[in-house]
């Protein structure tokens, strides 16, 4: 009985042997999805001058500099500065001062100098130059010591 069943095994082996496998194959299907995203990098940090007239405080003013940004995006987002709050200045600086922060981008978009939002509907990347200007109305002028502000760029 023992080498009967021995014989039919080999029998039932060398029967499948001789018979091709049947190939299935499936479709893996991928799917992804990117969300509309910007990164903002700093390279430099601006500068502000004061104008021969005391009354203005820029960073357009002769030796002035803006600050820059990279700024790395999907598309689909939108670009602006916030006001600015909280400004230092000399205890000697009693008057007011109108903040007004701009900025403008080259690169992939081209963006002219501005203080609104901004759509940026296609992906790439640009360098953005922000600016920012103080300015004293009437008879004020600026103060002796050192003037700090802090201007937002916001890309949502």
């Amino acid at each position: 009985m023992e080498s009967f069943r021995a014989a039919v095994g080999a029998a039932l082996l060398a029967a499948c042997m001789s018979q091709t496998a049947s190939a299935t194959t499936q479709n893996v299907i991928f799917n992804g999805t990117v969300n509309p995203t910007c990164t903002l990098v700093i390279a430099t940090n601006g500068t502000m001058t004061v104008s021969p007239d005391l009354q203005s405080l820029s960073s357009h003013n002769s030796g002035g500099s803006p600050g820059t940004v990279t700024l790395t995006t999907t598309g689909g987002v939108s670009l602006s500065v916030d006001p600015v709050t909280s400004p230092t200045v000399p205890s000697a600086d009693t008057t007011s001062t109108t903040w007004t922060p701009t900025y403008s981008a080259t690169g992939a978009h081209s963006i002219v100098e501005t203080g609104s939002a901004t759509s940026i509907t296609t992906p790439g990347a640009d360098l953005v130059s922000v600016h920012l200007a103080g300015a004293k109305g009437g008879s004020n002028r600026f103060a002796s010591g050192n003037y700090q502000a802090t201007v937002t760029l916001r890309c949502e």
